[in-house]
């Protein structure tokens, strides 16, 4: 348990744990971004897109 503590306490160990709850958060929100994104599109709508464009 003390080193857990000791780890805590170091500035750097906080840096590095701070960076890595926010690395956390952003990849959440891209995978929020994606999965609503992806639930928009489908095959057909971006074969379509596609299509269209190509005429």
């Amino acid at each position: 348990m003390s080193i857990l503590k000791s780890f805590l306490r170091d500035r750097a160990a906080s840096a590095t744990i701070e960076y890595g709850l926010l690395g956390a958060l952003i990849s959440v929100a891209i995978l929020a971004a994606i999965l609503q994104l992806s639930a928009n599109l489908s095959f057909d709508s971006i074969a379509t897109l596609v299509s269209d464009t190509m005429k």
